[in-house]
This record gives structure tokens, C-alpha cells and sequence, in this order.
């Protein structure tokens, strides 16, 4: 009696997968696809979401700098220069809608600063410009926030940079 196989038999038999090993590998491949679905939103969320900030950053900056240029009476005449409040919006490049993607909400306020003497109150003023802004994570709006601060001398640096 001859117990052994042929060697083309064996070869075939040794080829072949079975069926628990294409499971095992089909449930591989899916985990990896879902994974790097997974990555992929993620990725592009904290992108939308650092270009948020950026933005918003970019607004405060902008503000305090046009702030630093106004002479002191401007400053002080919130009727014409400096609004209290102000609306700018995200526009990302591609859009034809300058008003459109994310708007920001911000609020400026000026006050004298706390800590001083009484005798400096009426020579310097302390900035802070706020913003607000709504995005969208995973169908939840989350309300973010940024600020930023600075001083203005009656004396300061506008006097020398705008000459009447």
C-alpha cells in the first residue's frame, strides 16, 4: 500500500488558501480601508480648522495695527473710526463670494488700564479686540474664541508716524 501522494497532487493542495485565511484577510483590508478613511476626514478637519485660527488671528492683527495708527482723538471718537463691533468672514480662495465660508464676530473695547495711577488714566488706554467664530465638528457647531490686547499712549508712536 502506498501512502504517499503524488507530487502533483501535493503541489496543488499546498496553493490553495482556505477559507478562514480570506476571511482573516478580507477583515484586514477592511479595517485598514475604514482606517484610512478615517485618517483622511481627520486630516482634512484640522486643516479647516487651523485655517479657521489662522484667519482669526490674522483679523486681530490686522485690527490692532489699524488701532496703533489712529491719533488720540480718533481713538476716542467711536462714533466714526472705531467701531465696537465688526463682522469678517473666512473667505477661502475659489469662493466669488467675498462674504461667504465662516464669519467672525468681534467685539473691540478700550478702557483705561486698571493698575495705573489716576494720574496716567487719561494718557493711556488699553485694546482688546475679541473674536467669535462658529465651526462644525461631526454635526455639533462648537463656538471658538480669540484675543488679543495692547496699549495706546496719548503720545505714542501715531504722533510720529502721521504728521498733520
Amino acid at each position: 500500500m502506498n501512502l504517499n501522494r503524488p507530487k502533483a497532487n501535493r503541489r496543488h493542495a499546498e496553493a490553495a488558501h482556505s477559507l478562514p485565511e480570506a476571511i482573516i484577510a478580507v477583515l484586514v483590508i477592511g479595517v485598514m480601508l475604514i482606517s484610512l478613511y478615517a485618517g483622511f476626514s481627520s486630516g482634512f478637519s484640522i486643516v479647516q480648522s487651523s485655517r479657521e485660527e489662522l484667519r482669526a488671528t490674522q483679523i486681530l492683527q490686522q485690527r490692532l495695527e489699524t488701532i496703533r495708527l489712529y491719533r488720540w482723538t480718533q481713538l476716542l471718537d467711536t462714533n466714526n473710526y472705531l467701531a465696537p463691533t465688526f463682522v469678517e468672514y473666512l473667505a477661502p480662495a475659489g469662493l466669488t463670494n467675498p462674504a461667504s465660508g465662516v464669519a467672525y464676530a468681534g467685539t473691540i473695547t478700550l478702557r483705561p488700564p486698571p493698575d495705573l495711577p489716576e494720574a496716567y488714566r487719561d494718557h493711556l488706554r488699553e485694546v482688546t479686540v475679541k473674536v467669535y467664530w462658529t465651526n462644525q465638528s461631526g454635526g455639533t457647531e462648537i463656538l471658538r474664541s480669540r484675543q488679543m490686547q495692547t496699549y495706546v499712549a496719548r503720545h505714542g508712536m501715531q504722533n510720529y508716524l502721521l504728521r498733520p
